[in-house]
């Protein structure tokens, strides 16, 4: 069952008019929640607070959304989604600056992903949808997620046991997957795709290139082609909720889950 909080209050209920409703004009964050603990709340919030620069959305105060997601996480587990659209308008894509943010949290039970996902890896496909370029939203977490829909609508996971589908550009360049971000080793180096012109720039990401370059492990953000992961020696995901998720399949080639992959996923543990 999920709980929800419209601009501070308790209802299921939105305007019609909403601009995140009518056009996806807004962004979102997705945050693991333990114990009622919320984790790594300031790297959300600034991503949040990255797009709504980004977007001329006003960013809602920080202290008002910590209130109401500690009151609707209190000695909870779960996800929490926080979701900001520009506000209420008429029709029409044109806006005025003086609109009031719409702010949305919802706390949802946990996903159940097997275990064996993290610790024997997974298989994964390639998608034929791509990803458009965009720079001024590369990076952000903003509402517009079609190619995503359309991506994750390719497979069904029960009958092709695939965990998840990687996107590429229109260049054909590998990008990430539906759901989370990728990472390669080429080497002795850490690969991850560039997200400047489309992307979404995750949080766990940033934590595992963080924890690799403590680790003296170089880190490198490139490029790369599907090529590039078949020649790799090791490939894995990660998102919030997942951590991190070897891969051992991707098409017809197979990959071990490497020893670089299991120290990271060993540091990344919370």
């Amino acid at each position: 069952m999920t709980s929800l909080l419209i601009n501070g209050q308790a209802t299921e209920h939105i305007s019609a008019l909403d601009r995140g409703f009518q056009y996806g004009d807004g962004l979102f964050e997705t945050l693991r929640v333990r114990g009622g603990q919320i984790l790594h709340w300031p790297l959300h919030m600034a991503r949040l607070a990255e797009g709504c620069e980004r977007l001329r959305i006003p960013m809602p105060d920080k202290m008002v959304l910590l209130a109401e997601a500690q009151q609707l996480c209190a000695g909870r587990d779960g996800v929490l989604k926080i979701t900001v659209s520009r506000g209420v308008t008429q029709r029409g894509y044109g806006f005025d600056d003086g609109l009031v943010p719409t702010r949305v949290l919802a706390l949802a039970p946990l996903p159940g992903f097997p275990a064996s996902h993290a610790s024997e890896g997974v298989r994964v496909r390639l998608c034929q949808t791509r990803l458009g370029h965009n720079p001024v939203l590369a990076g952000i977490k903003h509402l517009n997620r079609l190619e995503q829909v359309l991506a994750r609508a390719e497979w069904d996971n029960e009958q092709d046991e695939i965990a998840e589908g990687l996107m590429l550009d229109n260049q054909n360049h590998v990008i990430e997957g539906t759901m989370s971000n990728l990472f390669c080793v080429q080497g002795e180096t850490l690969q991850t795709p560039k997200l400047d012109r489309c992307g979404v720039r995750g949080i766990t990401r940033g934590r595992i290139m963080a924890a690799a370059r403590a680790a003296g492990i170089p880190v490198a953000e490139t490029r790369l082609t599907v090529d590039d992961l078949h020649a790799a020696r090791e490939l894995f995901l990660c998102n919030t909720l997942m951590g991190i998720w070897p891969v051992r399949q991707l098409e017809d080639h197979a990959f071990t889950v490497g020893p670089v992959t299991r120290q990271l996923s060993e540091a990344l543990h919370d």
